[in-house]
């Protein structure tokens, strides 16, 4: 038996504490649909100007965000290659998900967030990249353009994983003993560009060394190691 690659087990730790992280926000945010008290994350903002309003947009944004970060993992997974049509629907049902309630609800929520206007711009910077990112990414497969598919997905997917490397990195600090106003802001902002980065580095290196290695003829070959197919 062929011992797995020290990448590809990298990868699956990494997938597999993104989920562990994305099920223990959701276990924890159950408290938003308690109808008998308001969770503290609310009475903190307290007076908002439609208190009803705040809590309905909290928890549309809760749910969208405990379906898409797993559907977004899920697709991003190469075993998903084996079953396109499945791949096609999820991703149909979670563009509509994060478009339609997942990022104008973080929108609305953003503008009350902790840490004032510094804190309101990264999440608001932070859901524009979602937005477009899936917009791109809708466009780019129907014109079966997946090598740009695939950064644009990712680029949604490393703004959906803030939540969780964000929720880290304020547990370190606060451990750590850290001015929590500036610990926020620093656990806020820095997953969201470094994610950009990061996708972007990724992005490039895998495109230039496809370019390299595959002749023109091969393209659809290189479909395949993308994790996409023709199909979408």
């Amino acid at each position: 038996m062929r011992a797995p690659k020290p990448g590809s087990v990298a990868r699956w730790l990494w997938f597999s504490a993104l989920a562990a992280g994305s099920a223990a926000i959701a276990w924890g945010s159950a408290v938003y649909f308690d109808a008998e008290e308001l969770p503290p994350f609310v009475i903190e903002k307290l007076p908002l100007p439609a208190e009803d309003l705040y809590l309905a947009a909290l928890q549309a944004h809760v749910v969208a965000a405990s379906f898409a970060l797993p559907a977004c993992l899920l697709l991003a997974l190469p075993f998903m290659l084996r079953f396109p049509r499945a791949h096609r629907w999820l991703g149909r049902v979670t563009s509509v998900v994060v478009l339609l309630a997942l990022v104008p609800s973080g929108f609305y929520l953003s503008v009350f967030a902790k840490g004032g206007l510094a804190s309101t711009l990264g999440f608001m910077l932070s859901g524009l990249i979602v937005w477009v990112g899936m917009v791109r990414a809708v466009m780019t497969a129907w014109a079966r353009d997946f090598i740009a598919h695939r950064r644009f997905t990712l680029h949604v997917l490393g703004q959906l994983v803030v939540a969780v490397v964000s929720r880290a990195m304020l547990f370190a600090f606060d451990a750590a003993g850290f001015d929590p106003d500036p610990a926020y802001l620093v656990s806020l902002w820095a997953p969201v560009l470094g994610s950009v980065v990061i996708v972007e580095l990724l992005t490039t290196r895998r495109t230039r060394r496809n370019r390299h290695e595959a002749p023109a003829p091969l393209r659809p070959v290189a479909h395949r190691e993308l994790g996409l197919s023709p199909a979408v």
